[in-house]
Formats: structure tokens, C-alpha cells, sequence
């Protein structure tokens, strides 16, 4: 899936905060995205694909599995395969998506993989509370690319 990073920049405008998402814990990540997203912040995630979620690899798979199985191919309910796609519903999940206020909120969030060129120069914000080596003791991780690869997603170049 192409994604025109200028059209979508240029959608938020020039003052948004550009968060690295290498090294963070997916779910303490996404909760401080969506707060922030809440208090009317517009945030641009990079590198959603080298996100961690804690736990054993098998049972984390498995967990992810289950969310993707579940349904039918007609009616739903559809759950992602590609990591920007997957980060940006984990987001979703701690937002009032229900409500105006939530879904303003989601569409002040942009997420991709990888750096993007037109971010490049940018400077990126690391999320202390998120970060892996200061809030985990376990060796136990799964990344979201290797999660995406399990249920399907193939990465192109790689």
C-alpha cells in the first residue's frame, strides 16, 4: 500500500510532534499517544514496526491470532495485518471511538514504517514511560513486525 507521505503531512499542518516508536512497549505507547491525541495534539508516528510487545512469543502470537481469525471474511470484524495499520487500531482502541471527540482525535494521528524522507531532518520525541529498557525486567518480546509476518503481512524488500 503506497502512502503519499507529502498529502498526508499536509493534512495535519505544520505543527505536530514526530514520536519513534523503536525500542517502546506498544500498549504503554499507545495510551500516551491517545492522551495526547485527546488533549488535541497531532502526532506522527515512525518506525511503528519496530514496537514491542511484552510476553512469550508464542502467546502473544497466538493472542494476535485469535484477534485476526475472529469473524467472517464478509461481515467482520476486520483486524490488520500490516504494522502501521496495526499500530494505528491498537491507538484506536484507547480513544472514545464511539464518540465526535475520539474520532477527531484518531484523525490527528499518521503512522508509518520506517523513516520517511520528508521526516528525515526532523527531531524525533522518545517517550521515557514507554521505553523498553527503563520499564521492563523480562527478556520476553515479540516486535510488531514479527507479528504481522506471523498473521500474514509480507514485507516487501526485506
Amino acid at each position: 500500500m503506497a502512502v503519499s507521505v507529502k498529502r498526508a503531512l499536509k493534512t495535519l499542518g505544520d505543527d505536530f510532534v514526530v514520536i519513534n516508536a523503536e525500542g517502546h512497549i506498544l500498549g504503554r505507547l499507545s495510551s500516551i499517544i491517545a492522551k495526547r491525541l485527546l488533549n488535541g495534539e497531532k502526532i506522527v508516528v515512525v518506525n511503528a514496526e519496530k514496537a514491542i510487545v511484552t510476553g512469550d512469543r508464542e502467546m502473544v502470537f497466538q493472542r494476535y491470532k485469535e484477534k485476526y481469525d475472529r469473524g467472517s471474511k464478509e461481515k467482520g470484524p476486520y483486524f490488520p495485518r500490516h504494522p502501521e495499520k496495526l499500530f494505528k487500531r491498537t491507538v484506536r482502541g484507547m480513544l472514545p471511538w464511539k464518540s465526535r471527540r475520539g474520532r477527531e482525535a484518531y484523525r490527528r494521528l499518521r503512522v508509518f514504517m520506517g523513516v520517511p524522507e520528508e521526516l528525515k531532518d526532523k527531531e524525533f520525541e522518545i517517550v521515557e514511560q514507554a521505553l523498553y529498557e527503563k520499564v521492563c525486567k523480562t527478556d520476553k518480546f515479540v516486535t510488531v513486525a514479527e507479528i504481522c509476518e506471523y498473521l500474514g503481512y509480507k514485507f516487501r524488500g526485506a
